[in-house]
């Protein structure tokens, strides 16, 4: 189960035989989780943080009029909550979308890491960084891009962060989200976001059924979203 972490720790870094079987000690206990259950509340105060290691996952915020903002998407490879490890309390709470098998680190033993191997400490933090990044990109995506552009550039995203784990055939990848899921990701009524995928099938550059996602026109597709992986970092060198 953890081997998404170290493909995706890997795309970036060399990791030691050694360091493999601290993250083994660290991640020792799991957990399944169904679609549409909490896997970390908000407000909560975990002890500890969660690697994803099948599934799709998202981070998300209610408003007090019961509107639901999904603010991340996470797939497996990613730590959710690692975070939650300095952070202490929670300010939003994480879901799965769908059935989800997770592994824990107890916070106590991400202590322990952190204070004896500095090269996976850079790492872990390299992992909060680019999630942050993916954020920033997520907000310019909302705020200045046309709603076709912003979701090419989610299909984009997701389908480059599920290639690093072998989760594609080709030029398609599973997407298990529900229109509506996807109009929380994207800030729309559920009629706008139907709206704009039929207009990116309409252009011949997706298709979408069945919870799969296929990719007709790369290149177009690249160039509607205005999507650089800068921000993912995916390239190897020394932390």
């Amino acid at each position: 189960m953890i081997e998404a972490l170290f493909q995706n720790l890997e795309h970036r870094d060399v990791l030691s035989g050694a360091e493999r079987a601290l993250l083994h000690g660290t991640l020792s206990k799991e957990r399944s989780f169904g679609k549409g259950d909490d896997i970390v509340a908000e407000g909560a105060r975990p002890t500890v943080s969660t690697l994803l290691c099948e599934g799709f996952a998202a981070r998300y915020k209610i408003t007090e009029g019961g509107s639901r903002q999904i603010t991340a998407l996470h797939v497996a490879g990613d730590f959710v909550d690692l975070h939650a490890f300095l952070m202490k309390t929670m300010d939003h709470g994480i879901v799965a979308l769908s059935p989800c098998r997770v592994l824990l680190a107890e916070h106590g033993e991400l202590k322990s890491l952190t204070e004896n191997s500095p090269h996976l400490t850079r790492l872990m933090w390299l992992d909060t960084l680019i999630h942050g990044a993916i954020h920033r990109s997520w907000i310019v995506a909302m705020g200045r891009r046309s709603k076709a552009s912003h979701l090419a550039h989610i299909m984009c995203e997701l389908y480059v962060r599920l290639q690093v784990t072998g989760r594609v055939e080709g030029l398609s990848f599973h997407l298990p989200l529900s229109q509506a899921e996807m109009a929380d990701v994207m800030g729309l009524s559920l009629v706008h976001m139907n709206r704009v995928i039929q207009a990116m099938r309409r252009e011949n550059l997706v298709t979408w059924i069945n919870q799969t996602i296929t990719i007709l026109d790369w290149d177009r597709l690249r160039s509607l979203a205005e999507f650089d992986p800068t921000y993912l970092n995916l390239w190897i060198e020394p932390r």
